[in-house]
């Protein structure tokens, strides 16, 4: 056993191949060791949490909806995404190709049309049309108001062939017809987006 000490090692040819080691070797790193590779291409190391995407609602006037109805929410804006899997132009699904457990995250803001004609708002999260999880259930009954934000987070196993999430909602108006609000002064309030959890 022996040490090197040098201060840059290449190959022979440029932009040829160093290998360290052969099948069955242990190459340690002492403790205390910092390895730089912040400008390095990096492949086969660790890993990224992608796909990934995150959408909203676009445009002026929101999606005007029927009082009452679960309504998928057409998420029609991308901010991001990773592997081009959510289709933001005809079913607004996010259908990623890589199998694991993936982190989803949603909003929806309701907006009753006026003032006190918001009964109840509702977020649903589908998996291949069925509902996944139902939460950010809210009742305003005998307390009406107009406008409501209900969120909606889970983590959901991907087969990464032919799995593929929706966001829907429900809004229940006492007069009028209600919207799932679209981008605005506030930011992009109804969204939707995922993430791919590494390790899990």
């Amino acid at each position: 056993m022996g040490t090197i000490k040098t201060t840059n090692i290449e190959p022979i040819a440029n932009n040829g191949t160093v290998t360290l080691g052969s099948s069955g070797d242990t190459i340690t790193v002492p403790s205390g060791v910092t390895v730089n590779m912040s400008n390095a291409t990096q492949t086969g190391v660790g890993g990224v949490n992608t796909p990934a995407f995150f959408a909203y609602l676009g445009g002026s006037g929101g999606q005007s909806v029927s009082s009452n109805a679960i309504t998928k929410v057409t998420i029609n804006t991308e901010v991001f995404d990773t592997d081009n899997a959510f289709d933001s132009s005809s079913n607004y699904r996010f259908t990623p190709q890589t199998a694991g457990k993936y982190f989803v995250y949603a909003s929806i803001m309701a907006d009753s049309g006026s003032s006190s004609n918001l009964v109840e708002n509702y977020i649903y999260l589908k998996k291949n049309g069925s509902t996944y999880i139902f939460q950010g259930a809210t009742d305003f009954s005998n307390n009406n108001i107009r406008q409501h934000v209900a969120t909606n987070a889970a983590v959901v196993d991907m087969n990464g062939s032919s799995d593929y999430l929706e966001l829907f909602g429900r809004i229940n108006a006492s007069s009028g017809t209600p919207l799932f609000e679209s981008n605005t002064q506030w930011g992009q309030i109804t969204n939707f987006g995922a993430y791919r959890i590494i390790g899990a």
